[in-house]
């Protein structure tokens, strides 16, 4: 016969409690069910392990036991509790990758309602260009990855979206587009230098294509890029999401004709069932971000 957790249960209890009454009392079963539970738990271990005199009373036998059979039920119900801990996803790690400015404007605060909400679970993130965090998550490196759906072109991922992201001029603020203009035509930016960057294949199969066709640099280095706005080296269009708030020498403006605009998602991988954790946090993102699309 195998040893059942529940015979351990009853003779830890019975030990405890100094009696069969006290324990059935706090098991809620009755003493017959209790003496019957420790009875098999001798037959199946040979040896007694209450006084026959006195019930209450361990033998040696029974003291050897003790400690050992407390530990493992101690062991046991950590185990249960973990268990149905990180089925909540209360456990374990989660790996996230993002584009930059996603990962700087939006997600900190994202984080610090899940880490709130899931304290012991151990968060990595990881910032990325949108063919980076593509290639992050089909590789197995992250679990979920939030970007722009223009480069999911992949099967194997499926994309929530969540907000979108308008696109704008990007210029010195005592420019000459910036000091007529509250809102602009790819054509009125078509006479000024114009630096391509990374967000400028969101212009690709529009009017404004033109504008990264005919760039006088090519920079995909975000810091690179600003310092090069910054010294008048020439314009360049990107995301509001992308644009510094705290920059006292450029201003974003809105690109009107065309209009264009980026959808912002979450990805994951279908070949892959999500953590629980994981699926967690999607759905907080699915909540938090609802109101984005008013705020920017």
């Amino acid at each position: 016969m195998d040893i059942k957790l529940q015979q351990l249960t009853y003779f830890s209890l019975v030990a405890e409690k100094g009696g069969f009454r006290a324990a059935s009392e706090t098991a809620n079963r009755s003493q017959a069910a209790l003496s019957t539970s420790v009875k098999e738990l001798e037959k199946t271990l040979g040896q007694v392990l209450f006084d026959t005199s006195h019930k209450a009373k361990l033998t040696p036998y029974g003291e050897v036991c003790l400690p050992m059979i407390n530990q493992f039920l101690a062991l046991y119900q950590s185990l249960n509790k973990d268990l149905k801990k990180a089925a909540k996803g209360q456990l374990g790690r989660l790996k996230i990758a993002s584009v930059p400015s996603v990962a700087t404007k939006l997600l900190p605060k994202v984080l610090a309602v899940f880490c709130h909400h899931h304290p012991e679970v151990q968060v990595s993130l990881i910032d990325d260009n949108a063919l980076g965090i593509e290639k992050r998550l089909l590789a197995g490196d992250v679990d979920l990855a939030l970007g722009n759906c223009l480069h999911t072109q992949d099967h194997k991922i499926e994309f929530s979206y969540l907000f979108t992201d308008p696109i704008g001029l990007v210029c010195q603020k005592n420019h000459l587009l910036a000091t007529h203009k509250k809102a602009l035509d790819w054509h009125d930016i078509f006479p000024f230098s114009f630096i391509k960057n990374g967000t400028c294949r969101l212009l690709a199969n529009t009017p404004a294509a033109a504008l990264a066709e005919q760039a006088k640099y090519d920079v995909e280095n975000i810091t690179s890029l600003f310092s090069m706005l910054e010294l008048g080296l020439g314009v360049t269009t990107l995301p509001k999401l992308a644009f510094p708030l705290d920059n006292k020498n450029l201003v974003w403006i809105p690109l009107k004709k065309p209009f264009i605009e980026r959808e912002i998602g979450i990805f994951r991988s279908i070949e892959r069932h999500l953590s629980p954790q994981a699926d967690a946090f999607l759905r907080l993102c699915q909540t938090q971000f609802e109101t984005c699309n008013t705020q920017l």
